[in-house]
């Protein structure tokens, strides 16, 4: 494993880190008793067979407000959230393995973070693979041309190939908010706005 591991804290990283753990003792066939769900992922490799079930998953709540609705709203109980997740993942045809981490999620009452949970999941299968994930925010879809641009200009800065994690807030108004690790770019116009009203108030 890359010796540049993202360092996860909170719920969805304590998660996110087991089942990380998980698919690589299947992958490395270090567990015992777990050749079933070895033998499942056998062709792709645990890690990126639960990657791409976590992928499959978050492009389904992009997709879904009443998917979203039941992942974050605390009005569904524990039980409901646990038998309607195992009818998507039976639908989605997920692996064993990530059928049975959502349902613990679910079970623990913990939906309300499985993005956070997948996004941390997926930055250290990018870590494992010896990757550089930026997350990058922006106020419309950015065009291919623009992640081809945003993907250059990362790569000068960082020295390396980054891989883009896109996401879409409208709040923003204009601009981008980029997050590699630990470091924040944030060139966004809604960021500027506040900080000008911040300096407005200091003034009056």
């Amino acid at each position: 494993m890359s010796s540049q591991q993202p360092v996860l804290s909170g719920v969805a990283g304590r998660y996110a880190s087991a089942l990380f753990e998980l698919a690589l003792d299947v992958e490395t066939g270090k567990a015992e008793g777990l050749a079933a769900l070895a033998a499942e992922v056998s062709d792709r490799g645990a890690i990126n067979a639960v990657e791409a079930d976590l992928c499959g998953l978050q492009d389904l709540l992009s997709e879904s407000d009443d998917l979203r609705r039941l992942v974050r709203s605390p009005i569904f109980g524990r039980d409901d959230q646990t038998k309607a997740m195992t009818a998507v993942m039976q639908k989605a045809g997920v692996t064993t393995m990530t059928r049975n981490f959502v349902s613990l999620v679910a079970t623990n009452g913990r939906l309300v973070v499985l993005e956070d949970m997948i996004r941390n999941f997926r930055a250290l299968a990018a870590s494992h693979r010896g990757e550089m994930t930026a997350s990058v925010t922006s106020a419309t879809t950015l065009g291919d041309a623009h992640v081809e641009a945003l993907k250059a200009t990362l790569k000068a800065t960082l020295g390396q190939d980054v891989k883009l994690e896109l996401n879409v807030d409208e709040s923003l108004i204009a601009g981008l908010v980029v997050k590699v690790g630990s470091r924040m770019i944030d060139s966004s116009l809604k960021t500027k706005l506040t900080n000008l009203k911040i300096a407005m108030k200091e003034v009056g």
